[in-house]
């Protein structure tokens, strides 16, 4: 990645996916702090079985959207969590497509969960912007407390 992008975000992952009572808390961290973004109940469902690698009988939504890329010859590159405005998060899933004519690279618009299960699923880089990691309250103490109880 280019050295002024590098400085404008920082990767993180998938920590862990809880169960709330309206969706689940799907937590994101990075070497400074963890953060939480709230999701509809179905996408974490998701997220969770791609974490944990469960074999899936028939392609879901996000692997049918993985093969209609590759089918076109595009692969993810990344996702970026790029904005939150008042608790809502968004983010872009950075798509690249190289051919005879070069490199191009696509931006595309997607709720954050969507982003985070195909970048799982293609196995590729989560990032957040150094504005929105700037912007969250960290709830590394928060998630610490939760798996311990679950164990």
């Amino acid at each position: 990645m280019e050295g002024q992008m590098q400085d404008n975000v920082v990767e993180v992952t998938v920590r862990a996916v809880v169960p709330t009572a309206n969706g689940c808390a799907l937590f994101l961290a990075s070497s400074e702090k963890t953060y939480v973004v709230y999701i509809d109940q179905g996408i974490g469902q998701q997220i969770s079985l791609i974490q944990n690698k469960v074999p899936k009988e028939r392609p879901m939504t996000h692997d049918l959207m993985l093969n209609l890329l590759h089918g076109l010859g595009a692969t993810i590159e990344r996702v970026v969590i790029n904005h939150t405005d008042n608790g809502t998060f968004y983010a872009r899933i950075i798509v690249k497509m190289q051919n005879e004519l070069g490199i191009k690279l696509v931006e595309v618009d997607a709720r954050p969960s969507d982003s985070i299960a195909l970048a799982l699923q293609a196995e590729r880089p989560i990032y957040t912007a150094r504005a929105v990691l700037d912007a969250v309250v960290d709830m590394t103490e928060v998630l610490e407390r939760i798996l311990k109880q679950k164990s």
